[in-house]
């Protein structure tokens, strides 16, 4: 027991301080996590939600291609790879000022990317929406039945795992493998490596809340391994349509928004610039912590995912037999940029900055190591965690000319990510869908 406690404490704290994923932070802890199985099956944890949940399954049904299984990286591939995209929110129900920051393949949009990795794959699957729970509930029953794991789209509020405060009800979710059920609770499968589980009801609530994927369910149906050839075509594809929409002119959805995003920082009299929004320094934290929970591989989505999109091109290199030594190396470039940018955000020499990357770090490592059993660590380190964002949010540390000289330092940071990633772009043009 001693030794598990210090070992999730010495995990804890390199994802606090690094803001490594926790498989990561193991790996350089104690060596890799081992897989775990519930009911037949295989909790192998992940980085991206939509790839690791397409992976995950695809694992299950003894999917291969090659001799070997599809890893999440080769399925993020086929799915069209990073993407960019900003969004400053402000609520007025919470006084909130939370940031979205877009870095997966058509990010705008709920589903396409994990049905386009999919189709790409030649992959079948049951595709079931509807508004009605009743229905939702039995279609998913069936597919358990069936032997066939699926992916939903629940928000986050409503899984209660994450004890996330009410204000952020119905603000969505990502998607997660509901594989098996126990009693009256549904098991479920979010990157985790112990078992996991939601009560059916929550589930179907949670399911039901948020209205442009109400009760979608995705259930892949593999009739068999996917070929070599039908691998190859799906990763120029993906990495092909990769290339194009960043290289694109778009402020929100290519790599200009990394730009506008720089710019907004500095500027005073745009309606949404940072020293016009944050003029009295309210709701700044908050924003601050989601810049480093949303681009650090630490927090619930994945990060940045420009470390799994160089894994990608090294993993794929061999595959469409194209060297990608290059381009994996620029997208490592670019993920040390987004590293510096989280760092500027959240620096950890500010005492209570550093206390909140330790309890987002801590609740990530109760989930994702523990599940189930990590239940209660999970909710006193988050109910501490939103109770310290709301009171710095609410009275922040930093005075005005600390807020100006932080702006202009995460502009700075955010135009070297727009470099870093318009080279790593380029290093990927040429090759054919």
């Amino acid at each position: 027991m001693t030794s598990r406690k210090q070992l999730k404490i010495r995990v804890r704290a390199r994802m606090a301080r690094t803001g490594e994923s926790y498989s990561t932070a193991l790996r350089h802890v104690a060596g890799p996590a081992p897989e775990t199985s519930v009911g037949g099956y295989r909790l192998r944890g992940g980085v991206h939600p939509e790839s690791a949940s397409v992976a995950n399954v695809l694992a299950h049904h003894g999917v291969r291609s090659g001799g070997a299984e599809l890893t999440e990286a080769l399925v993020f591939g086929a799915a069209g790879g990073p993407g960019a995209g900003y969004i400053l929110w402000e609520f007025a129900h919470d006084d909130s000022r939370p940031v979205v920051i877009g870095f997966s393949s058509q990010w705008q949009y709920h589903d396409r990317a994990l049905l386009s990795s999919l189709e790409r794959l030649g992959v079948p699957a049951r595709v079931h929406r509807t508004a009605g729970s009743v229905g939702a509930a039995g279609v998913l029953a069936e597919s358990l039945a069936d032997g066939a794991p699926a992916i939903v789209w629940p928000d986050r509020v409503g899984l209660g795992y994450r004890h996330l405060p009410a204000s952020m009800d119905g603000m969505g979710g990502h998607p997660v493998v509901v594989h098996g059920t126990s009693g009256d609770a549904c098991l479920v499968d979010d990157r985790t490596l112990a078992r996991l589980s939601v009560p059916a009801d929550e589930l179907a609530a949670a399911r039901a809340r948020v209205g442009s994927y109400r009760n979608l369910l995705v259930a892949p149906a593999p009739a068999g391994d996917v070929p070599v050839p039908v691998l190859q075509a799906a990763l120029r594809s993906g990495i092909a349509d990769c290339a194009a929409r960043l290289a694109g002119t778009s402020t929100s959805f290519a790599l200009p928004a990394w730009r506008k995003w720089s710019r907004l920082m500095t500027d005073a009299k745009a309606a949404k610039g940072w020293p016009r929004v944050f003029d009295d320094g309210r709701g700044l934290v908050d924003a601050l912590a989601s810049i480093w929970e949303g681009a650090s591989p630490a927090g619930m989505t994945g990060g940045h995912l420009r470390d799994l999109t160089a894994d990608m091109l090294d993993q794929a290199s061999p595959v469409i037999d194209t060297p990608l030594d290059r381009a994996a190396a620029a997208w490592r470039e670019a993920a040390g940029a987004w590293r510096a940018v989280a760092e500027t955000a959240l620096p950890i020499e500010v005492p209570a900055f550093a206390r909140l990357r330790e309890l987002t770090a801590a609740v990530q490592e109760s989930i994702t190591a523990e599940g189930d059993a990590g239940r209660d660590d999970a909710a006193r380190d988050a109910a501490q965690l939103w109770a310290l964002r709301a009171g710095l949010s609410a009275e922040p540390p930093l005075g005005p000319s600390e807020r100006t000289d932080l702006f202009a330092a995460l502009a700075g940071a955010l135009g070297r990510v727009h470099d870093a990633e318009r080279a790593a772009v380029g290093e990927l043009t040429g090759i054919e869908g």
